[in-house]
């Protein structure tokens, strides 16, 4: 491939990233992106710059607390479409004669969570905690914690609340601001956080834009293009300017996509870094180049060398700053899917601040991920320093595609999570075609043929490429398809045949290629369906990928050792009439007619 289609290419991949962000920001959810405890901000502050549509905390979270005996019961009323999390209560006392004892909690729903990326507990409704304690004060003052998120992506910064009671007269006071004698600093938990500078948040964005380098997503771009230097004959000024180059392609990508976040958060939705990662289409656009990028490190693909190097190849000079600054926009695409220590309180604060705030907080980070090379081609005694070239540099190259290929897997068990198993497959059958694609286009090199037309086997892989991209689409739109069949069972068959009525009875696994094969040409259509409805016809479903008594006695009855196994029950008391194992629409359709 020639620049002029490498350049398009990456060009192309994030051009599209934007406008896919772009066009589907009214189905966007939003990101989840709860505050760490050392911004300092209120959540006056989130929600007067997030969508209208989420309410403020102390509405989604009423808490009530009142006293029984030696304990206190914290009940608390959560609003539709909001959850508390069951590990994120906290309980503290101010006086530090007063001793708590381990709270009570209720069972919650066991839910997986995006942010924390593990099966968390949380409540729904309502929940009620808890806590014995002991004094001999008249009154005992808490203060508690908690933290929830809305169904629809928006969690809140850890809320914190302060309660006195009155243990004589049972009143109770909750506040959101410590009483005096907590501000004075009798609590045994820590002090309430001081608000973040702009000048600290803006040295934690440095810094995780500098440790984003580290993450296996961007780390062998950055080596790839810093060992480039050991094979370039450019002088000290030039590399001074490719690194300006690359900075200026990191940089302004890091501000393209504040601008998307800015502009999705004007037009209603309150976005956050990652926010694209949300849409599966987005995550399985992120595993093929990640998959590409592996077999270019390889050695299996030529693509994408031009992109990372300095540009010493090119004829001008104007060439090789292109491809230095596109290979700052690749690095910014394949980080994406990272977030490195210290980018949260720097990305926290900048979806809740100004738009002039929030490009400068990207852009420093941008500069934070950059920074490691511009050090490199100012500094003349850190690139002296790299090791010379030789064969070790290829073998390195190639070990650094193993990252490349785990961050791919890790991108399809998110896609799997967002989506269905249906998806994963049909990414992993687009990565084979990949595959195949450049093995068909390498074909006619190997051979010597250089044909002004398209050849046949170049037809062959563009046909590969384009159902690369066309079968997970195909899983995507079927994501929501309704279930139209009965989970077979004996005891249900016995009652549909005591009740006279016909029965079709599909016995298959996922494993079993004819069985799913059947279902996408003959079990799936309109006409099928309609035919059982048509004819008054029960259909149920055995599956046999894992073992199941009632499925296996079921095949013996009639013979059979395996599945496929497909049974038309007539109306009335007649046997099971036994269909072909290989279906075809017409087949089914006249058999479920004649049912009758």
């Amino acid at each position: 491939m020639n620049k002029l289609l490498k350049r398009s290419l990456l060009l192309a991949i994030f051009v599209a990233t934007l406008s896919h962000s772009l066009f589907s920001a009214s189905q966007i959810s939003l990101s989840q992106i709860p505050l760490p405890k050392s911004s300092g901000f209120n959540n006056s502050e989130l929600l007067t710059q997030s969508s209208n549509s989420f309410i403020p905390v102390e509405q989604a979270y009423q808490l009530a607390v009142s006293i029984e005996g030696q304990q206190l019961r914290f009940d608390w009323t959560i609003a539709d479409g909001y959850y508390l999390y069951r590990d994120r209560f906290k309980f503290n006392a101010v006086d530090p004669s007063s001793q708590l004892s381990a709270p009570t909690f209720e069972t919650g729903k066991v839910k997986w969570d995006d942010y924390f990326e593990a099966d968390l507990e949380v409540y729904y409704h309502s929940t009620i905690v808890t806590l014995p304690f002991n004094t001999d004060a008249q009154q005992i003052e808490l203060q508690i914690e908690s933290q929830g998120c809305a169904d629809a992506g928006l969690c809140y910064p850890p809320y914190k609340q302060w309660v006195t009671v009155d243990l004589a007269s049972g009143t109770v006071d909750i506040s959101t601001t410590p009483s005096a004698s907590a501000q004075r600093g009798n609590m045994n938990a820590e002090s309430p956080d001081a608000p973040l500078t702009l000048a600290w948040i803006l040295l934690f964005a440095l810094a995780g834009g500098m440790i984003l380098n580290l993450m296996p997503c961007v780390f062998p771009v950055l080596s790839i293009k810093a060992l480039s230097f050991t094979r370039t004959h450019l002088s000290d000024r030039s590399k001074q300017i490719h690194g300006l180059a690359y900075t200026a392609g990191v940089v302004s990508s890091f501000v393209a996509i504040a601008v998307v976040m800015l502009a999705l958060r004007s037009a209603g939705e309150a976005v956050g870094w990652g926010f694209q990662l949300q849409s599966p289409a987005f995550i399985i656009a992120l595993i093929y180049l990640f998959f590409v990028m592996g077999l270019a490190f390889s050695g299996y693909l030529e693509i994408g060398t031009g992109l990372m190097s300095m540009g010493q190849s090119s004829n001008t000079d104007d060439e090789g700053l292109t491809s230095s600054f596109l290979t700052g926009v690749l690095a910014t695409t394949v980080a994406s899917p990272c977030t490195a220590p210290f980018m949260g309180p720097a990305l926290g604060f900048a979806v809740s601040q100004s738009a002039a705030t929030a490009l400068l907080v990207f852009a420093v980070i941008g500069l934070g991920m950059a920074l490691p090379f511009i050090l490199l081609t100012w500094i003349p005694g850190l690139s002296q320093r790299l090791p010379k070239p030789g064969q070790w540099m290829d073998t390195f190259k190639q070990f650094l595609a193993f990252p490349l290929y785990m961050t791919a897997v890790w991108l399809i068990w998110v896609a799997g999570r967002q989506t269905s198993i249906d998806v994963v497959a049909g990414v992993i059958i687009g990565l084979i075609l990949i595959a195949m694609a450049i093995w068909l286009w390498k074909l006619d090199e190997a051979a010597g043929i250089k044909a002004s037309k398209p050849t046949l086997t170049k037809l062959l892989a563009g046909a590969s490429l384009v159902a690369a991209i066309a079968i997970p689409g195909f899983g995507l739109s079927g994501d929501d398809q309704e279930v139209r069949w009965e989970t077979y069972s004996p005891e249900r068959l016995s009652e549909l045949r005591d009740a006279g009525k016909p029965v079709f009875i599909n016995l298959t696994a996922d494993w079993c290629i004819t069985c799913l094969a059947n279902e996408k040409v003959a079990l799936s259509s309109e006409e099928f369906y309609q035919a059982l409805q048509d004819n008054g016809i029960t259909y149920l479903k055995g599956d046999w990928t894992h073992s199941d008594p009632g499925i296996t006695q079921l095949l013996n009855e009639h013979q059979r050792s395996g599945v496929p196994l497909y049974l038309l029950y007539p109306q009335g008391s007649g046997k099971a009439q036994i269909l072909p194992q290989i279906l075809l629409p017409a087949i089914i359709t006249d058999a479920l007619n004649s049912v009758k």
